[in-house]
């Protein structure tokens, strides 16, 4: 039933070998700076690779300024902290994320409540957001008090899905007027640009992941990018333990956590970053070939949204409906094609059947719709 898309996935990457959603590419100074690194036995969390890499992506980004984190979790975690999110607090996101946004905002005692994403860019709606705001809270001593729990909705964050921009201008605004403190999910985005700015930037804190699938890579690792001078000092501070600097002593003023990124994954992403606009070249490269393939067909590819440009990480198509999606990915994977479903939503989730939840109409659509197909950098 799908060979003609199975024919052509398997000639855009031949070799025989099981094709992956997303892999690596190392093609640059990787290896020579890990031998630096190691060489200079400055293999944990201090080190010049952290220094330059920090630099490096908050120019890269636009931002003031850069931490760097162990990981994409820790940088959310650490974010909700930051924006002072606490014990019985409430943060608003979108049903259709990864598990980590939501596990983030548990990490603090927090509770989710899900808001509708759009169609277009399967990010959180704005009109939903504001539908819900409007119908379901109150502004008291500037703070945004749910109206059925009496809670304090904190924050909000909404992710740039797949790398395709969401609507994070009007988000903002909507977020200034009921004194909510933004935080992007940008993992996925690096390269991503909205009404050329780049995505994570529109917030107050953004946050971004170099796992192993994403577009380019430290194995694991992420960072918080900010153009708030003190939200940045108490980052650092807060994700290296909260330890006061002395060339001794340990002096601890608050509860801090071990989140800072080692200057041996440091070394491979500035390694990788000197290759990312020619992967994010590459990866338009596919996209325009994919759009191309799946024009006129049953399928719907999903494009960049309008006033976007993505970094097209994961590419996506948007079938009938949840049979024909199932036989899809069953077809594929037999084939030796990773092909993956889009996530399960949150609200669904054991952990979080209970929360509040507006209506998810456009969330429920397309998680019975997506898949995500082979979206590699092809060098």
């Amino acid at each position: 039933m799908f060979n003609n898309v199975i024919h052509f996935i398997k000639n855009m990457y031949p070799g025989g070998k099981p094709i992956p959603l997303h892999e690596p590419r190392f093609v640059g100074n990787e290896k020579k700076y890990l031998n630096e690194c190691i060489d200079s036995t400055f293999v944990s969390s201090v080190g010049k690779f952290v220094d330059e890499f920090e630099k490096k992506i908050a120019n890269y980004t636009g931002a003031k300024y850069a931490i760097a984190t162990s990981n994409g979790t820790s940088a959310l975690h650490a974010s909700l902290l930051l924006a002072n999110v606490g014990q019985s607090d409430e943060v608003i996101t979108q049903p259709l994320t990864f598990v980590a946004t939501c596990n983030a905002i548990s990490y603090c005692g927090a509770n989710p409540i899900f808001i509708d994403v759009d169609k277009e860019t399967m990010g959180l709606s704005p009109s939903a957001l504001k539908d819900f705001l409007e119908n379901n809270t109150s502004i008291i001593n500037q703070q945004c008090i749910n109206n059925s729990t009496g809670k304090v909705v904190k924050a909000c964050v909404p992710m740039h899905t797949f790398g395709h921009p969401c609507r994070i201008d009007e988000i903002k605004d909507i977020c200034d007027k009921y004194h909510i403190f933004l935080i992007e999910d940008a993992a996925e985005s690096l390269g991503s640009m909205y009404k050329n700015k780049h995505t994570g930037t529109y917030g107050q804190i953004g946050v971004i992941s170099f796992n192993g699938n994403k577009i380019i890579t430290s194995g694991g690792g992420g960072c918080i990018i900010t153009n708030d001078k003190e939200l940045a000092k108490k980052a650092k501070h807060l994700t290296t333990t909260a330890k006061t600097p002395h060339k001794w002593n340990f002096d601890h003023d608050m509860v801090g956590y071990n989140y800072r990124m080692p200057n041996l994954n440091a070394a491979l992403l500035v390694a990788q970053l000197e290759n990312l606009d020619s992967f994010i070249n590459s990866k338009h490269k596919l996209a325009g070939i994919y759009k191309d393939f799946f024009n006129g067909t049953d399928y719907v590819f999903v494009k960049e949204p309008i006033d976007s440009k993505s970094n097209y990480w994961i590419n996506s198509i948007i079938l009938e409906d949840r049979q024909q999606r199932d036989e899809f990915l069953d077809e594929t994977n037999s084939q030796n094609i990773m092909t993956r479903p889009i996530w399960k939503l949150m609200n669904k989730l054991p952990m979080y059947n209970h929360a509040q939840c507006g209506d998810l109409t456009n969330s429920e659509w397309l998680e019975e719709r997506v898949v995500n197909i082979p979206s590699s950098v092809i060098l």
